[in-house]
């Protein structure tokens, strides 16, 4: 061997180490593995569980908008508390818990409909519990990144769970929809269900002990939730991005509720034909993970926050443009592109708060924003079934398109304008870098 194979094979063993970056760190590895692994089931059940509603009971434009809201209301109503509850758990216990809990939930579904006894009531029960359990393990998992990498590394490490998530934003629709048209939607759910369990098992294997928070003398539920609520409100940066991000997800949700109705019904497409539909859309979405932290380091981290938004909103206009042919393929080049900004625009905000927040405040800040920020979803859905239900499916999207290109204005007209680098806090307690480890 001379010395240019030697030079040869040690920068591609450089260029790999560089391209996998966290994933050689074991710890990370196992968190990842386990977000794919869920994330597949999550993408399956997301189109089967309507599916379900809309197919097989038959649901009107009316039930399927609650159903949708029954999947986000635990983000309005336990949002606030979760995020204290989770600063005094040990994340990696919350993580399994909340997967396991959603497998046993789901498994209701297939069941129910073998024995004949499936109805829209008991979905409406499924989605609001196993919507309870992903508010903790949303928390969670938020809160527990940033102990296992280190705040050097909270860009790349939400952008490659960004990645794998966008991977099976793609492949999850279309399996879903060929798993409905084989197996049926009820049973189709069973994928999730193992899913679940397979996460579950994936975060047991993390070797990183968390000490168990110790308990403040003088600890109240109640000051807690107030102390995250009110570092994200009187931030001048958190909280616009917060109005944005509500803004967003109400109408994101007002869409999702009608565009199956739109795709099942009104245009009578096949299973097959809507997984595809949604796995196009969902490309964007991995495209944006893949650039988001060249996007920020050319723009700047707080330019990029409006600019991704504001710059790819306008495209969901095409989505009410959905017919049968070329104008399907058309409305999901549209939601790609959305998709796209969307995701670089959550990396960026995201991997900001969790830099800016301290440790002990991090459970109780990302739950508050995700009460602000995801508690305007089962509002969006619910808005989006009793407009369907009186305006149609399509002037409903219409609406929510319309609208949806204004949401960047918040974070327009703040500071993060004009910002190329964003603060951060000097928390003693959490690591500035950490050492990737095999």
């Amino acid at each position: 061997m001379d010395i240019l194979d030697v030079w040869l094979i040690s920068g591609e063993a450089a260029f790999v180490k560089m391209r996998l970056g966290l994933l050689r760190q074991f710890d990370y590895r196992q968190l990842w593995m386990a977000d794919v692994i869920s994330q597949l089931g999550v993408q399956v059940s997301s189109l089967a569980l309507p599916l379900v509603a809309v197919l097989s009971l038959e649901a009107s434009r009316f039930e399927v908008g609650l159903l949708a809201a029954f999947e986000t209301a635990a983000f309005l109503l336990i949002g606030l508390p979760a995020g204290a509850w989770v600063d005094r758990l040990r994340r990696r216990r919350v993580l399994v818990a909340a997967d396991l809990g959603r497998a046993v939930i789901l498994a209701s579904v297939p069941l129910a409909w073998w024995t004949g006894l499936l109805t829209m009531p008991q979905l409406y029960v499924v989605a609001l519990l196993a919507g309870g359990l992903t508010v903790f393990f949303d928390v969670a998992h938020q809160t527990y990144l940033p102990y296992l990498v280190g705040a050097d590394h909270l860009l790349e490490g939400n952008a490659k769970l960004e990645g794998a998530r966008g991977v099976n934003q793609i492949a999850g629709p279309t399996v879903a929809g060929l798993l409905v048209q084989w197996i049926t939607a009820p049973f189709a759910v069973v994928v999730n269900v193992v899913g679940y369990l397979a996460s579950a098992f994936v975060v047991t294997r993390i070797r990183q002990v968390e000490q168990q928070p110790a308990p403040a003398p003088d600890a109240n539920l109640r000051r807690e939730i107030m102390e995250g609520l009110r570092f994200v409100l009187r931030s001048r940066l958190l909280r616009p991005i917060a109005a944005c991000s509500g803004a967003a997800n109400f109408l994101a949700a007002m869409t999702n509720a009608m565009l199956i109705v739109l795709l099942a019904r009104d245009l009578g497409l096949s299973a097959g034909t809507i997984g595809v539909f949604f796995s196009l859309c969902s490309a964007g979405a991995l495209v944006g993970a893949l650039a988001a932290q060249r996007v920020a380091d050319r723009l700047g981290h707080g330019r990029t926050i409006w600019i991704a938004m504001a710059a790819s909103s306008p495209f969901e206009l095409l989505i009410p443009l959905a017919q049968r042919g070329w104008l399907l393929w058309l409305a999901a080049t549209g939601a790609a592109i959305a998709w796209f900004g969307s995701v670089i625009y959550n990396i960026t905000q995201l991997s900001f708060r969790q830099r800016l927040t301290p440790d002990r405040l991090l459970g109780r800040v990302n739950a508050s924003m995700r009460f602000l920020v995801w508690g305007t979803m089962p509002l969006g859905a619910l808005a989006g079934g009793v407009l369907g239900q009186y305006l149609g499916a399509r002037t409903t999207l219409v609406v929510a398109a319309i609208c949806q290109t204004l949401v960047f204005l918040p974070t327009f007209l703040s500071p993060l304008r004009t910002m190329r680098e964003l603060p951060t806090v000097d928390d003693p307690q959490r690591p500035a870098k950490q050492a990737a480890q095999v």
